[in-house]
Formats: structure tokens, C-alpha cells, sequence
């Protein structure tokens, strides 16, 4: 008797496609870190998965369309983390100093972020200025950082009148630096900004220098 194979289930073809669009994601992500958009080749993303450049343009369209994603889910991955941020319960100095912490862990942990989006700066954003999924994002921690502004200017703990992107701009240029100029900062000045032995000074610094322009005294104008 001849076995025939059993056709694939719907809901096992649906789960075969999510683990291979994330696969082509993750190597991509890979690829265009390395690369950078102009240097990465379909051809060798397709290479270096279980699939096909045919396949590759069937998920996803094209590379731009490809690197488009990569860029939607990396972005994703720091709004959700930014999402489960739970300070509510903290003082306005705790609460910031946290804040801070999750972006300084995010931008160590995801050095490929921090490579995408300089590869998109040089591309002048034209890639997440043409994604709707990108427009319409946002920042949770954009959320979290007014409610604690309010909540520290209330209790007289801060006294700058800070914009809430302005303080979120403070905080990644501090933790995207740390990473995306590692190499040169270390050329020059012989000190490695990743080094282990380091982490926890530049962590506390960080929050150091942001509580301490929320809470420095002003003068009069």
C-alpha cells in the first residue's frame, strides 16, 4: 500500500508562514544592520534562510517593502517594552530614573536597532515617513514621561519646564551614543563605553544627569 502524506492543516500552514516570515525578519534585520540598505542583497537573505528570493518578494514585496518591516518590528520591540513600564507606584525621581534604566537596557541589548535607524537617518527617515504602521506608533514613553513631569512639578521635586520629547531626546541621545559610537569614542579617547566593568557607572550617571537638570534650581528670568 502507498502512504500518502497528509496534507498540512490550515491553521499549520498559517503557523508555517509566521515562523518563516519571522525568520526571513530576523536575518534580514541581520543583513541590513550589517550592510545597510544600499549594501544588503535579497539574494543573500534568501541564502541564509529556508526559502526563496521569490518567496521573500511574496511575503513582503520587495526590499524595500523589506526593510520597511525590519524597521516595524524593531521600533515595536522598544513600544512594547515601553508599554509594560510600570512606575505609577514610584516617587517622580524613581520613576524618571526607571524610565531612563529602560532605554539604556533596550539600546545596549539591540545593538541592530541602533544600526537601523542611523542606516534610516542617512536615508533621511524615508522608509518610516512612508509607513503608516510607523506614523501611527508613537511612544508610550512619551505617556509615561508627562504623567511623571506632572506628577514632579506637582509635588515641587522638579523644576524645569520640560517638554516631554525633549526629555525623551535627552535620554536615547545618552543610551544611542553609548552604542553607535562605541567604536570611535574608544579610538579616541582609549575608552570603551560597553565595557562591563563600566555598565552600572554610565546606568547610574545617566539617571544622575537627568534628575539632576529636572531638579536644579532656575534662575530668575
Amino acid at each position: 500500500m502507498t502512504s500518502v502524506e497528509e496534507p498540512a492543516r490550515p491553521g499549520e500552514r498559517i503557523r508555517d508562514a509566521a515562523r518563516t516570515r519571522a525568520e526571513i525578519l530576523d536575518v534580514a534585520t541581520q543583513e541590513f544592520a550589517r550592510a545597510g540598505y544600499d549594501g544588503a542583497r535579497v539574494d543573500e537573505i534568501a541564502a541564509r534562510t529556508r526559502t526563496t528570493k521569490r518567496m521573500i518578494y511574496y511575503y513582503f514585496g520587495g526590499k524595500e517593502q523589506l526593510f520597511t518591516t525590519v524597521l516595524e518590528r524593531a521600533y515595536g520591540v522598544i513600544r512594547e517594552a515601553e508599554q509594560q513600564l510600570d512606575v505609577d507606584h514610584l516617587d517622580p525621581v524613581a520613576a524618571i530614573r526607571r524610565l531612563a534604566e529602560l532605554t539604556f537596557d533596550h539600546h545596549e541589548q539591540h545593538p541592530d536597532f541602533i544600526r537601523l535607524v542611523s542606516i534610516e537617518n542617512i536615508h533621511e527617515a524615508q522608509h518610516i515617513a512612508g509607513s503608516e504602521k510607523l506614523g501611527k506608533i508613537g511612544s508610550p514613553a512619551l505617556d509615561v514621561i508627562r504623567r511623571i513631569l506632572a506628577s514632579g512639578r506637582e509635588s515641587g521635586l522638579f523644576t524645569a519646564d520640560v517638554d516631554a520629547v525633549d526629555l525623551h531626546a535627552m535620554i536615547s541621545s545618552f543610551c544611542f551614543f553609548r552604542v553607535s559610537n562605541r567604536h570611535t569614542f574608544g579610538a579616541l579617547f582609549g575608552r570603551d563605553l560597553l565595557d562591563p566593568a563600566q555598565r552600572a557607572h554610565y546606568r547610574a550617571m545617566l539617571g544622575d544627569m537627568v534628575i539632576a537638570y529636572l531638579t536644579a534650581e532656575r534662575a530668575a528670568d
